[in-house]
């Protein structure tokens, strides 16, 4: 048997090849196969990638990356985190490559992600999986998008929530991420020149809570909007959280904010 390979059998007695490799005193498993001479490829690859400065996945001054020395048999996750553990002498779990005050998550050729350093034990631990254009985590048992780190909420919409100032959707570096709309309800519109804010709340359809001059009343609108027909028609709405504002600022405004008549009429109707 070629080393680094071992044969282990299936609950149904079907034998099949683990593949490990022990670099730097870390022992790294390299995954399963069903026949012995792809296991034996597999461990032959990995010493290669290892032995061989000459092999680069990302070049800092070009911003290429290459793929090349990859064979398609070979894992892409394992080969990046070979690479970075050669070259980097940090051994991660996940496909992560360092770079300078960043790091890639590379989830396939086409699906490199950017991130900054300050997220590089969460996603060390956390393995990031793509759907349709959805990048999630498993945290705790659920399916939680990685947006939801920036403070973008689930059914926000790119360009009209939130954009990447570069036009890079791949890049979630913090700096790159900027939030049009915090709030639930509340989208940002300009009239006459002037950036105002909209509250708006869904009841068998959007109502127009109001038009505010700044974003905060609009949240604390549809939080008192929420909170007036919650009891009327059974549905839980999620309340915005506004930082930054003390409870007597935040009463201040809940009692004087006005709501639209026709979201007035509906809650008289509704009694």
């Amino acid at each position: 048997m070629a080393a680094g390979v071992y044969v282990t059998t299936k609950k149904d007695g079907t034998i099949y090849y683990r593949v490990s490799i022990t670099y730097r005193n870390k022992h790294i498993s390299l995954g399963s196969y069903n026949d012995s001479s792809t296991a034996a490829f597999i461990y032959e690859t990995a010493k290669e990638i290892i032995n061989s400065p000459e092999l680069h996945f990302y070049s800092a001054d070009s911003g290429n990356f290459s793929f090349h020395c990859c064979p398609p048999e070979f894992p892409l996750d394992k080969y990046i985190v070979l690479l970075n553990f050669r070259d980097h002498h940090i051994y991660i779990k996940t496909p992560i490559y360092l770079c300078q005050n960043y790091f890639l998550y590379v989830l396939s050729p086409d699906h490199i992600l950017i991130f900054n350093t300050d997220d590089l034990f969460y996603y060390s631990n956390h393995a990031i999986m793509c759907r349709g254009g959805y990048y999630y985590v498993n945290d705790y048992g659920m399916q939680t998008s990685i947006l939801s780190r920036y403070g973008i909420r689930n059914h926000s919409v790119k360009n009209r929530d939130y954009i990447f100032r570069n036009q890079n959707e791949h890049d979630f570096r913090y700096e790159n991420i900027y939030i049009i709309n915090r709030y639930n309800g509340v989208s940002r519109i300009e009239k006459k020149g002037r950036i105002l804010y909209r509250a708006r709340i869904h009841i068998n359809g959007d109502f127009i809570i109001g038009t505010f001059a700044t974003e905060d009343e609009a949240a604390i609108a549809y939080n008192k909007a929420a909170d007036l027909i919650s009891p009327l028609n059974h549905v839980q709405y999620a309340n915005n959280y506004i930082e930054g504002i003390s409870p007597i600022e935040y009463a201040s405004i809940y009692n004087r904010i006005r709501i639209s008549r026709k979201i007035l009429s509906f809650i008289e109707n509704a009694r």
